[in-house]
């Protein structure tokens, strides 16, 4: 599940006008495709604004004990989720606005990360408030992948973007969108000079 292009506006435009450090994470997500554990470790230190990159070095994580469960803020299981994000300029100007010391967490704006479902909550409360269809966080992800290849994004970059372990496991997700795309803009060719589409004999 995604958000549609009209959703995005919709959702943007609610964001910006309503800034707030946890409507930056929501945005955030939306231009990187960050996990939500992710989005909730991410510390001023990790966010090199001179060089206009993020630094995923850690997540927010659950484990568990015999008795309890509580969060912690961990490194990445696997290798290819510790890795590099280009910020984009609109991204890059909401950052600039809320850059604090560098042991602040970017979305709590306190030494204290926020809790996932603490976020997961605020998104979905957000998207009611936006009278749109309510999808979980990670709907943000996909929406950000599925961007990318409608936009030509070549998916060895986006693999390395998103943290997958491979390209394959990026294929798998995401190359429906690509192939609906692409039969869009082919079939635009397929029409004859009064617009309308050939038929084609077998």
């Amino acid at each position: 599940i995604i958000l549609n292009q009209n959703e995005q506006k919709i959702l943007e435009s609610y964001l910006l006008t309503n800034i707030s450090e946890k409507n930056l994470a929501i945005m955030i997500s939306l231009y990187t495709g960050l996990r939500i554990g992710e989005v909730c470790a991410l510390q001023w230190k990790d966010v090199d604004l001179d060089n206009h990159i993020i630094n995923i070095r850690n997540s927010v994580v659950r484990v568990s004990s015999k008795e309890s469960s509580y969060l912690i803020l961990d490194e990445p299981k696997t290798l290819s989720s510790t890795r590099v994000i280009p910020i984009v300029p609109t991204l890059y100007q909401l950052l600039m606005q809320y850059k604090k010391d560098n042991d602040i967490f970017v979305i709590s704006g306190t030494t204290e990360f926020m809790k996932p479902r603490t976020l997961e909550y605020h998104f979905k409360k957000t998207l009611k408030n936006c009278e749109l269809k309510v999808v979980n966080y990670h709907a943000l992800r996909h929406t950000f992948a599925t961007n990318c290849i409608q936009m030509g994004v070549d998916v060895k970059s986006l693999s390395e973007i998103l943290g997958h372990s491979n390209v394959s496991v990026t294929l798998n997700t995401y190359v429906h969108s690509s192939l609906e795309m692409k039969r869009q803009q082919l079939n635009k060719i397929d029409k004859n000079e009064n617009g309308q589409i050939n038929r084609h004999l077998p």
